[in-house]
């Protein structure tokens, strides 16, 4: 077996998207930790740092449009794309829920605990992916999915039960072997404040479980939108769509919660204008651009995999800055995983849609009547090739 990289990755911009994609996830858990109090509560409205993230994310994507057009020209095809503009209201507001729920989890699980129990979704974006683009996965990609999300459960497992002395069956023993099983749980499952344990049935489980279900269906859905719905829409008028729509979303979510018009008080903002904050703010706003390019010029399987390799960085990375213990559960989960992401790449998904591989920049600014011009030479060409 030889790991398919050309398949894997159709162009060096695109493998560079995603080293891009890992490093700024695995910065995202690194740097809304960082931001806690010391109760692992927020000292700053968290719904106020998304929607401001969403403007910035606007900001940015309207900036890079007009590096080869015009406002004018931006607003035109908004105007003329004003039905896409409607159908990013799905994803955006899945991933406003996503974004919220984030920094809801993030003080309730530590990071490596977090992007483990999110890879349950890789079985749901599997499923998800078939139905939606009619391509079916094959058997080694599905057990490479199913590996990866039994790695994930695997962080679960209290393997410190394994070590008592199953041959002395006496009461002293038992109390004994209760006692430490019980301190041996407590130390795992809280340090410093954090749940690692995994699901517990509480709150905590159905708030990642809602995470999950949102991330699977606006990455699919989204990924949908990029290559056919509006694949011969530029990829920052799409950017546009997608950041108008979240705003509007997160403004509802303050204005439901009453806090529309305090969550911009001099205070609130004070609280914010932290380096503490921006910089979640700027890292996630980078994390939503990337996003765009790599589900458009890849797929949301392997968005999958980007961000269980994450789980290999964040879980160093937590034990040099947090001094979060790595347990023997998470290195063995870990290691299915990479396992199971080393399995993938060997027979990978390819679904381009209907856009073009991606060699530069240039190619995402190119205007639509350009690619698509591309799309149809391309589709002559395949046409003589078969005769």
């Amino acid at each position: 077996m030889s790991t398919n990289w050309r398949e894997l990755f159709p162009t060096k911009l695109t493998f560079v998207i995603f080293l891009l994609y890992m490093s700024l996830f695995i910065g995202q858990g690194i740097f809304v930790t960082a931001s806690q109090e010391s109760n692992n509560s927020y000292g700053y409205n968290t719904v106020t740092v998304v929607l401001l993230t969403e403007v910035f994310k606007l900001i940015v994507s309207t900036c890079l449009y007009c590096r080869y057009n015009n406002l004018r020209s931006l607003v035109r095809d908004v105007h003329k794309d004003r039905n896409v503009l409607a159908l990013y209201m799905v994803p955006a507001f899945l991933y406003c829920l996503y974004n919220n729920l984030a920094f809801v989890n993030l003080a309730t699980f530590d990071p490596t605990t977090y992007y483990l129990l999110l890879q349950l979704r890789v079985v749901v974006t599997g499923i998800l992916f078939q139905i939606i683009f009619k391509k079916y996965l094959s058997q080694r990609q599905w057990i490479s999915l199913i590996l990866l999300t039994l790695g994930c459960m695997m962080k679960q497992v209290n393997f410190g039960s394994f070590y008592s002395d199953a041959n002395d069956d006496s009461e002293s023993a038992a109390i004994q072997q209760q006692q430490s099983l019980n301190r041996t749980t407590a130390a795992e499952k809280h340090v410093h404040g954090k749940n690692m344990s995994g699901f517990d049935f509480s709150l905590s489980a159905v708030f990642i479980l809602a995470q999950t279900i949102c991330s699977c269906l606006a990455g699919v859905y989204n990924e949908y939108l990029l290559k056919d719905k509006g694949a011969d829409v530029n990829i920052f008028v799409q950017n546009v769509f997608m950041y108008l729509d979240s705003i509007v979303c997160n403004a509802v979510i303050l204005l439901l919660r009453g806090e529309l018009l305090d969550a911009f008080s001099p205070q609130n903002l004070g609280s914010i204008m932290r380096f503490s904050v921006l910089i979640i703010i700027v890292n996630n706003a980078a994390i939503g651009i990337v996003t765009s390019f790599f589900l458009k010029y890849m797929n949301s399987i392997l968005k999958t995999f980007a961000s269980a390799l994450e789980l290999l960085f964040t879980a160093v990375l937590c034990y040099f800055l947090f001094s979060i213990p790595i347990y023997m559960n998470t290195a063995l989960a870990i290691a299915v995983v990479s396992y199971a992401i080393y399995l993938y790449t060997q027979s990978p998904v390819v679904n381009l849609g209907k856009v073009r591989p991606l060699s530069s920049l240039n190619d995402a600014t190119a205007k639509s009547t350009d690619k698509r011009k591309l799309l149809d030479e391309e589709a002559a060409e395949s046409d003589l090739d078969m005769v």
